[in-house]
Formats: C-alpha cells, sequence, structure tokens
C-alpha cells in the first residue's frame, strides 16, 4: 500500500487543532495563540522529534513505521477507529481488532493525564504498563520501559528479583498466587496460541516456584485490600488501589491513594518532590 500524504497531512493536522492542551495533560500557558496543539507539543507526547513529526505534516520524509504511527496516535489520543485511518493513510494494515492491544482509549488517558499528584498506571490483562503518571515512575520505576515477556509484572515476578523487592516480603507468598491465578484466567479466557498461554510455557521452564503454584489450579486470587510497597529510597508505603476497567480494550486504570495524614501520605508528597531522582 502506499502513503497517501496529502491525506496523512491533512488528517493529522486537523486532529492536532481539535485538541487544547488541557485536553492531554498540558498547561496552556499565558501568552498561547496557536490553534489547538503546536507541531512540538505533539512531537512531545509521541515521543520523536519536532522535525520527524513536521516532515509528516509537511508530506515530507520516509513512510512512518507502524511504531512510529502508533506513538502519534496515542499522543494525538485517537480512537481506535481514527488509529486505523492513519495506518491506512500511511499505507499500512491495521492490526486485527479484538482485546489485548497497545492503545489507550482517548477517555482513559484524560482521566490519566488529571492525577499530576497520584501514583497511576494503565495496565493490560496480561499486567503490561502501557502509561504511568510522574509519581507513579517514582513509587515503583518506569515500568514501561520493559521488553517482550518481561513487560508482564507476572512474568517478573517469577523471574526478576528487583520486582519483588518493590513489594513488602510478607505478601510476596500471596502475591505469587495472585499473578499465577490471574495468568491461569486469562489463559483460559484467551485459548491455546495466545500470548496468556505463552507466559506459562515460558515461567513453567524458568521458574520452579511458578511450577509449584500452577500446579495448585488456583483462580480467584485478588489482591489484598492494600497494597504494601517497599520503596529504595522512603521506605515502606501502604496504599489503597481503585481500579476503572476499560472493557473494550481490557485495559485497567490502576490509582494509589494513601489515608489523608497517614505515614504514607507524608511519603508520598515527597516523592512527589522528589520525583523519580534517588536520594543523595
Amino acid at each position: 500500500m502506499e502513503t497517501d500524504r496529502r491525506a496523512l497531512a491533512a488528517f493529522l493536522r486537523t486532529r492536532r487543532e481539535s485538541l487544547q492542551p488541557e485536553d492531554v495533560g498540558l498547561a496552556r500557558g499565558p501568552r498561547r495563540r496557536t490553534r489547538g496543539l503546536r507541531r512540538e507539543e505533539v512531537a512531545m507526547l509521541a515521543h520523536m522529534s519536532t522535525d520527524y513529526y513536521s516532515r509528516i505534516e509537511q508530506e515530507r520524509g520516509p513512510q512512518p513505521s507502524v511504531q512510529m504511527l502508533a506513538a502519534i496516535a496515542q499522543g494525538l489520543h485517537l480512537t481506535l477507529a481514527e488509529r486505523d485511518h492513519l495506518l491506512l493513510l500511511a499505507g499500512h494494515q491495521p492490526p486485527a481488532r479484538g482485546v489485548g492491544g497497545d492503545h489507550i482509549s482517548p477517555g482513559l488517558l484524560r482521566i490519566l493525564d488529571r492525577l499530576d499528584d497520584t501514583p497511576a498506571e494503565i495496565v493490560t490483562e496480561l499486567g503490561e504498563t502501557l502509561r504511568q503518571t510522574p509519581l507513579g515512575v517514582a513509587l515503583t520505576g518506569d515500568l514501561t520501559r520493559f521488553a517482550g515477556p518481561a513487560r508482564s509484572i507476572g512474568y517478573r515476578w517469577f523471574t526478576d528479583a528487583a520486582t519483588r523487592a518493590r513489594y513488602d516480603p510478607a505478601e510476596h507468598e500471596h502475591l505469587a498466587r495472585m499473578f499465577a491465578s490471574g495468568l491461569r484466567e486469562v489463559a483460559a479466557l484467551r485459548g491455546p496460541g495466545s500470548r496468556a498461554s505463552e507466559l506459562v510455557e515460558l515461567l513453567s521452564a524458568e521458574s520452579a516456584e511458578f511450577r509449584r503454584i500452577w500446579a495448585q489450579h488456583e483462580v480467584g486470587v485478588r489482591p489484598n485490600e492494600r497494597k504494601r510497597f517497599v520503596h529504595p529510597e522512603v521506605g515502606p508505603i501502604e496504599l489503597s488501589c481503585q481500579v476503572l476497567i476499560e472493557p473494550s480494550e481490557s485495559h485497567s486504570l490502576l490509582v494509589y491513594t494513601a489515608a489523608p495524614g497517614s505515614e504514607s501520605a507524608e511519603k508520598l508528597a515527597l516523592l512527589g518532590v522528589l520525583g523519580s531522582q534517588p536520594l543523595l
């Protein structure tokens, strides 16, 4: 398929101009005259250079890859239909529709963008973190950096000691059972050949602990009411977790809150000041 450069540029331009900074979690600024978002703002949201994005709107440069277009679609808060249209204009075949994709709905993104002072993340049904708030990164580290099977916290739990170090050791056994139980439920729902089934095969080969727990055939093991994190700089933090589910893509928005006036609330406030940088 060939790229329709003119239509692609026009589509991106109209979508960019239809958004206001506050729609995507950006500050407006006192002397803003630009209609909609600036090109550099879209580039920042899509994690690419301004020059690269500008070339697409100017009908120049090479054909953008599927990965670049997906990043632009997410930065512009496009719907799935709009994302697929963007891919077609660029000469790519859209992926098959269905649950388990990485494209986050605009509604869920708008909520996340407004949680600046709260640890929050959007995850897939396999526990793959797609987006975090800055305070979420400060609390648990950048969970979006992982690739391959390690994107799933269930996989990392059984294969990566650093993942476990972020949680209270007293809860490790329960969390191991919970991750195995959740993976069993998704594997049964999605069937043989699914990504969940592939994770089961990998973990069965790599982790004796996983094999032991998997043999118990548990389902329905749910998180405790409170999550007890162990931050490497500020120590133990006890938080409640509220979950908002987006059923069309099987994504969940996890929001972590501390009891007002508690020591954990004070530690979250400290993390908000320090960001993800370690204390000296």
